[in-house]
C-alpha cells in the first residue's frame, strides 16, 4: 500500500477543531453547547459587504489578477494610511485568507530546515504552515504570570543561529489577547536589524484593542522596511471569516515579486469575496466603536466570572477576543473531551480549546485552555458557571 509522506504525518491536528466529533455527538445527544473554542464572531457582517455581492451585476465570474484586484488593493492602501501605515497598492498581495499569506511568506523567505522564532503560546496553525514549508519553529516562551509580555532581547538572541531567517509575532495575540507596545515592537526592530532577519507580524486583530491602548504596526518602523512583512485579513475585522480574503504587505520588492510567483501558481484569490471585502472598507467607524464596546463588556464579564473560580489563573487580554486560562487539571485535552462526553448542567455544556496545541515545546500548556469570548455576556456567564461546576467534580 502506498505510504503517506513524512510531512503529512507531521502535520498537526487543529487543537481548535479536533474535538468537533465529540461536540457533534453531544449535540445529537440533546446537549446545548456554548462554543468557546473558536474565534468565529457572532457580530453581524457589515451590510455593505453583503449588499455588494447580492446586487452585483457580474456576468462572467472571471479570474482576478494573481496579486488581487487593483481597485481593492488601492482601497486597502488607503485604509492602511488611516492607521499610519504608509504603503502603496504595489506593496500588497491579496491572498485566500491570512493563512495563504503566511504560507506564501514562508515559501518566499525560508528554505527547508531554516528557522523561525515565535513567542509561544501562538496560533496553532503556525506549526502547520511551518511543517508544510519544511521550516523549523523555534519557540520562545512567554508566561501567563507576565501576561504573555514579549520575552527579553537576551532570550531572543540566545536562540538566533545561522539558520534563523525570521521572527513571527501575532499582535494583538491569538491565543493570549496580548498587545505588544510600541516599545516592544522597537525592541524587535533592533533585533532584526542587528541580525539581518525578517520580522513577520500577523496583525489581523488590529481593530480590537482595549483600555485606551493603541495598536502599533511593524510597518510604522521605517528603518526596517526591507525586513518587515505584515499579514492582514478581513475575517475578524468585519466578521467575514467565510470570505477567505487576506493579504500580505511589504515594502521589500523582492519579497513581493517572489510572493506573486506563489500567487500565480494558485491563479487568483476569490472574485466575489474581494468584491465584498472592497465594499466592507466603507464600513463607518461607528461600527467598530460598537463592536469594541461589546467585546470590552464581554471580556470584563468573562474575566470577572473566571476569577470567582478557585485555583485558576487568567491572563488579562488587551486586544483580540481570546484569553488563556490555567486550570487545576493535569490534561486539558482530556478535560475538554470529558466536558462534551460526560458532563452537563441542566443539559448544557461548553466546548473549549485545549492550549497545549498552541505550544510547540513538549509539556507546556497542558493545564491551560483558550477561551474565545465571542458569545453574548449572558452566555459567557452561563458557560463559566458550567466550567466552575465541572471543576468541582472532574477527576484527572
Amino acid at each position: 500500500m502506498p505510504t503517506i509522506s513524512t510531512k503529512g504525518l507531521l502535520m498537526p491536528e487543529s487543537p481548535i477543531r479536533k474535538l468537533v466529533p465529540y461536540a457533534e455527538q453531544a449535540a445529537k445527544d440533546g446537549k446545548f453547547i456554548y462554543y468557546l473554542n473558536i474565534g468565529q464572531p457572532d457580530i453581524k457582517t457589515p451590510e455593505a459587504a453583503l449588499k455588494a455581492v447580492r446586487e452585483n451585476d457580474v456576468e462572467i465570474l472571471s479570474y482576478s489578477k494573481s496579486e488581487g484586484s487593483g481597485a481593492y488593493r488601492k482601497k486597502l492602501a488607503n485604509y492602511f494610511k488611516i492607521h499610519d501605515i504608509d504603503v502603496d497598492s504595489k506593496d500588497i498581495v491579496v491572498t485566500t485568507g491570512a493563512s495563504e499569506a503566511l504560507l506564501f511568506v514562508f515559501g518566499s523567505i525560508m528554505d527547508p530546515d531554516d528557522e523561525v522564532i515565535i513567542s509561544e503560546p501562538f496560533y496553532a496553525n503556525y506549526i502547520a504552515f511551518s511543517t508544510a514549508s519544511g521550516v523549523k519553529v523555534v519557540p520562545i516562551v512567554s508566561k501567563i504570570e507576565d501576561n504573555f509580555a514579549l520575552p527579553s532581547i537576551e532570550a531572543f538572541e540566545k536562540l538566533i543561529t545561522p539558520k534563523t531567517k525570521a521572527i513571527l509575532i501575532c499582535n494583538p495575540g491569538n491565543p493570549t489577547g496580548n498587545l505588544y507596545s510600541k516599545e516592544e515592537i522597537q525592541k524587535l526592530t533592533a533585533i532584526v536589524k542587528k541580525h539581518d532577519l525578517f520580522l513577520i507580524a500577523d496583525e489581523v486583530y488590529r481593530e480590537f484593542v482595549y483600555d485606551g491602548e493603541t495598536h502599533y504596526s511593524i510597518m510604522q518602523e521605517k528603518e526596517i522596511e526591507d525586513h518587515a512583512i505584515m499579514i492582514d485579513s478581513v475575517s475578524k475585522r468585519y466578521s467575514m471569516c467565510g470570505a477567505r480574503v487576506g493579504c500580505l504587505v511589504s515594502k521589500n520588492k523582492s519579497v513581493i515579486q517572489t510572493v506573486i510567483k506563489f500567487a500565480q501558481a494558485r491563479l487568483s484569490p476569490p472574485t466575489y469575496a474581494q468584491i465584498a471585502s472592497e465594499a466592507a472598507l466603507d464600513t463607518p467607524r461607528s461600527y467598530f466603536d460598537e463592536v469594541i464596546a461589546e467585546y470590552i463588556g464581554r471580556r470584563d464579564t468573562l474575566i470577572s466570572e473566571l476569577n470567582k473560580i478557585e485555583g485558576i489563573k487568567v491572563s488579562n487580554p488587551k486586544g483580540a477576543f481570546y484569553c488563556v486560562v490555567e486550570l487545576p487539571v493535569k490534561n486539558s485535552d482530556h478535560f475538554a473531551q470529558w466536558l462534551l462526553e460526560e458532563f452537563d448542567v441542566n443539559g448544557e455544556t461548553v466546548m473549549v480549546a485545549p492550549a497545549g496545541g498552541f505550544y510547540s515545546t513538549p509539556g507546556l500548556g497542558l493545564n491551560q485552555i483558550r477561551i474565545a469570548y465571542v458569545l453574548k455576556k449572558e452566555s459567557l456567564i452561563k458557560a463559566v458557571n458550567i466550567l466552575k461546576e465541572a471543576l468541582k467534580v472532574y477527576k484527572d
